[in-house]
C-alpha cells in the first residue's frame, strides 16, 4: 500500500452503503464519500502537480473531508486553514504555504477572497458537480509514491512564524496500520471525533475509520461548551471509541457530566496532548469500569504518537502516568547533553524517535528542518534521520518511560504545542510595548504574560486575539515597571511564576 486513498477504496468496496461519516443532520456512506472525492479530484487533476499544497478553508465536517480526499486524488496535499483563526494568522500561514488554490464553500467564499487575494478560490460544491475522470485520476495515482506528502499542519514556531509540518502517505499508513491493530478498532466501531481537523489527533480519527470501515461521528464544536448535550451525543450515537485531548475529557468530568448520563457503549478512551490529572482519570474509570484507557504521547513531527501506556486498574499512579512503550516500528530513546544514550533509571535525557513514520520536515523551512530532524548520533555508519522532540524523559526501575517536561520554552496548552517565544515576539512587536515575557504554570495549566510599556492591558488583549489563536493568548496579562533579573542579567522566569502563584 502506498496511498491512503486505498483505505477509502477498500472500505467503499466492502461497505458501500455503510455510514462512513455522520454529522448533526447528515450522513455520508463510504460509496458516497469516494464518489464525491473523486469528482473533486477529477476537477483539480491537471491544475496542480504532485506534491502541491492546496489550502482548505472550511469548517470541519463531511464536506471538508471530501475536499481533503479530492485534493489527494488530484495528487496534492491538503492544509486546513481553520476559519476560526484570526485573519492575520491565516495570512501568516498562507505566506509560508503559498498555496495556489484555496478550496472553500459558499459560506466562506467571500472571506476566503478577502483574506487570500493572491490565491485562486475554488468552490467545493462546484467541483463536486463535475464528472469523474478515471483515466486522469489513474494517471496521477500511477506517478505517486508513498513518500509524497498527504497533509500539512502548522504549529507554533520560536522564530515568530508558524511551522508547517508535512507528513507523507507512507508515514500515516505505517502508523494507522499498527494503531488500529493494537487497539482493535473494527468496522463496528463508532469513533467520536473531538479534535479539529488542523490538530493531528484528528488524523487518528479520520484514517482509523477509513481503514477499518468504522463510522466517524463528527461532534459539533458547540457541544464542547454544553456537557449535557455532549453526553447525549455520545450516548445517542452509541460512540464506542474516543480519541480525545485531555482537556476535552476534563470538561465532562469537571462538570460531573458522567453523573448525568453514562456513555455505556464506549469501549476505548485514548487521550493525549497534556498530562491527564489523576482525579479526572479516576472519575472516568469509575464510571466506565469495562472501558480501556490509554495514555498516548508524541509530537506532530513523528505522525501522531510514538509511545503508549494502557492504564492498569487498581494501580495508583502516584508518581504520574507513564508515556509507556514505543509503538511498533518506532524506536524511542533518550539522548544526554553530549548526544550519548541515556538508559539508567532516573536519569533524564531528550526523547528522540526514529522510524518510517517521521514527518518529511517543515514546509519551506530547511534550517528548522535540519535542526530538528538530524543524523542519528548513535549511528556513524550510514544516513539515518531521527527527530529530537525537545521533550525530556526518564526510565523508571521497571523500564517505563516517563515525561519530564521541556528542555526549551515550548509548552503544551489546551492540547497544542506552543513556543512561548512566538507569543513574546507578538506582544513585543505591538506599539506601546517595550518587552514581554510569558510563563506557564504546568500544575494549574495557566498561561501568563508579563510586559513593560504604556499599552493598556485590555487593548493589548484585544490586539493579541486579532493576531494569535485563542490557545496562544495568555489567560492573564500583568503590567510591570521592570522585570526581575537573574544574576546573569536574564529575565527571572521562576520569580515571575512565583509572583503569580502568590496572588
Amino acid at each position: 500500500m502506498k496511498n491512503v486513498l486505498e483505505y477509502l477504496e477498500n472500505s467503499a468496496r466492502a461497505f458501500p452503503h455503510k455510514a462512513a461519516l455522520e454529522e448533526e443532520s447528515r450522513t455520508c456512506t463510504f460509496g458516497e464519500l469516494q464518489e464525491a472525492s473523486m469528482r473533486i479530484g477529477s476537477a483539480m487533476a491537471g491544475k496542480i502537480r504532485i506534491g502541491t499544497p492546496v489550502a482548505v478553508f472550511m469548517e470541519k465536517g463531511i464536506a471538508c473531508l471530501q475536499a481533503f480526499f479530492g485534493i489527494v486524488y488530484a495528487g496534492g496535499f491538503y492544509v486546513l486553514l481553520n476559519p476560526e483563526l484570526p485573519p492575520a494568522r491565516l495570512r501568516q500561514i498562507q505566506d509560508i504555504l503559498q498555496a495556489p488554490y484555496i478550496l472553500t464553500d459558499e459560506e466562506h467564499r467571500a472571506a476566503a477572497q478577502e483574506i487570500f487575494p493572491s490565491a485562486a478560490v475554488l468552490l467545493a460544491e462546484e467541483l463536486g458537480e463535475g464528472p469523474i475522470r478515471e483515466d486522469a485520476l489513474a494517471g496521477v495515482r500511477g506517478r505517486m509514491v508513498d513518500t509524497d506528502p498527504l497533509y500539512g499542519m502548522f504549529t507554533s514556531g520560536s522564530t515568530g512564524v508558524p511551522k508547517g509540518v508535512v507528513v507523507s502517505h507512507g508515514s500515516v499508513i505505517d502508523f494507522i496500520n499498527t494503531f488500529t491493530e493494537l487497539f482493535q478498532i473494527r468496522e463496528d466501531d463508532v469513533i467520536g471525533n473531538q479534535a479539529p481537523f488542523d490538530f493531528d489527533v484528528s488524523v487518528k480519527d479520520i484514517y482509523s475509520a477509513l481503514k477499518t470501515g468504522a463510522t466517524l461521528s463528527i461532534i459539533p464544536k458547540p457541544l464542547f461548551s454544553r456537557p449535557k448535550d455532549l453526553l447525549d451525543w455520545l450516548c445517542d450515537r452509541k460512540i464506542t471509541t474516543m480519541i480525545w485531548a485531555v482537556s476535552a475529557l476534563c470538561l465532562i468530568s469537571t462538570f460531573h457530566g458522567l453523573d448525568y448520563r453514562r456513555p455505556q457503549a464506549v469501549r476505548k478512551i485514548l487521550f493525549s496532548g497534556e498530562v491527564m490529572p489523576l482525579k479526572h482519570l479516576r472519575v472516568w474509570m469509575e464510571h466506565l469500569p469495562e472501558a480501556q484507557f490509554v495514555n498516548l504521547y508524541g509530537p506532530t513531527e513523528i505522525t501522531c504518537n510514538c509511545t503508549y501506556h494502557v492504564l492498569e486498574r487498581g494501580r495508583g499512579y502516584q508518581e504520574g502516568i507513564p508515556i509507556g512503550r514505543p509503538f511498533p516500528n518506532k524506536d524511542v530513546f533518550l539522548l544526554g547533553p553530549g548526544s550519548e544514550r541515556v538508559s539508567q533509571p532516573g536519569a533524564e535525557g531528550e526523547i528522540c524517535v526514529r522510524g518510517k513514520a517521521l514527518a518529511l520536515g517543515y514546509y519551506r523551512a530547511p534550517e528548522q528542518t535540519a535542526a530538528a530532524f538530524v543524523q542519528n548520533p548513535l549511528n556513524p555508519w550510514y544516513p539515518e534521520r531521527i527527530y529530537r522532540t525537545g521533550d525530556m524523559g526518564k526510565y523508571t526501575e521497571d523500564g517505563e518511560l516517563v515525561f519530564c517536561g521541556r528542555k526549551d520554552f515550548q509548552i503544551k496548552h489546551m492540547g497544542h504545542r506552543i513556543e512561548l517565544e512566538e507569543i513574546e515576539r507578538a506582544v513585543s512587536n505591538l506599539p506601546g510595548v517595550q518587552r514581554c515575557c510569558c510563563v506557564f504554570d504546568g500544575q494549574k495549566q495557566k498561561l501568563y504574560g508579563f510586559y513593560t510599556g504604556g499599552l493598556d492591558k485590555k487593548e493589548l488583549h484585544r490586539q493579541l486575539r486579532a493576531q494569535l489563536p485563542v490557545y496562544m493568548v495568555p489567560g492573564a496579562l500583568y503590567h510591570l515597571t521592570e522585570f526581575p533579573l537573574t544574576k546573569n542579567g536574564k529575565i527571572d522566569r521562576k520569580s515571575l511564576l512565583e509572583r503569580r502563584s502568590q496572588k
